[in-house]
């Protein structure tokens, strides 16, 4: 099964030189093209895609807020921050607004893909660069609630990089049973994205690095 794109970017030239490239891989399909943050959140809203690309700097709603609503309104919908900035405010407040994955314009076609494939799963991918600096720059939630011995096992693999259906697989339970598990984690620690649960797994030490 293709994994269903929402491209947003404000560029025309940008969106369809993406659309181009992404269309050569015969997993994934682009179902649609968002000019702005507002056009982004009702487009996913109808189209329903496994993974929007969003650019950071858009008009009438940035990339920032359209991601926070996204990941309120729509959850199973997966965003990775795609941009040409790599300000400490810009990865931090993506990663904070509930994206899964932040990567620059330069990025190479094949990471970018591999990237989007990694999310349709529901796994981290990050530049090294913005993982440098997120690593720096973003805080512990406070006063987490206690995550039980299940879910921390399911957040030591979350953060290792482990799908969904590997972290099933490594467990021995169901699929829908892992996304129970990573809903209450993140209710518990308080935060909106698996990326940000798997930065506290590693500010904790239960793991070594994203």
């Amino acid at each position: 099964m293709s994994t269903r794109v929402l491209i947003a970017d404000d560029h025309a030239v940008v969106r369809q030189g993406l659309r181009m490239f992404l269309n050569l891989d015969s997993e994934i399909e682009v179902v649609g093209e968002a000019c702005n943050g507002l056009d982004a959140v009702q487009m996913a809203r109808h189209l329903q895609p496994d993974v929007v690309l969003m650019d950071l700097l858009m008009p009438e709603m940035d990339g920032i807020e359209a991601t926070a609503r996204l990941r309120r309104e729509l959850p199973e919908i997966e965003v990775i921050a795609l941009t040409s900035v790599l300000e400490d405010s810009s990865v931090v407040g993506a990663i904070r607004a509930g994206a899964v994955g932040y990567l620059l314009k330069d990025t190479e076609a094949d990471e970018l893909i591999e990237a989007i494939k990694a999310a349709a799963r529901g796994q981290v991918h990050l530049s090294p660069k913005a993982a440098a600096r997120l690593m720096r720059e973003v805080r512990l939630p406070e006063s987490p609630e206690a995550l039980t011995e299940r879910e921390t096992e399911v957040l030591r693999l979350l953060a290792r990089g482990h799908s969904n259906k590997e972290i099933a697989l490594s467990l021995n339970i169901g699929e829908k049973t892992v996304k129970t598990h990573v809903s209450s984690i993140l209710s518990k620690l308080n935060v909106a994205s698996r990326t940000q649960a798997a930065l506290y797994a590693v500010r904790i030490g239960l793991v070594d690095s994203l």
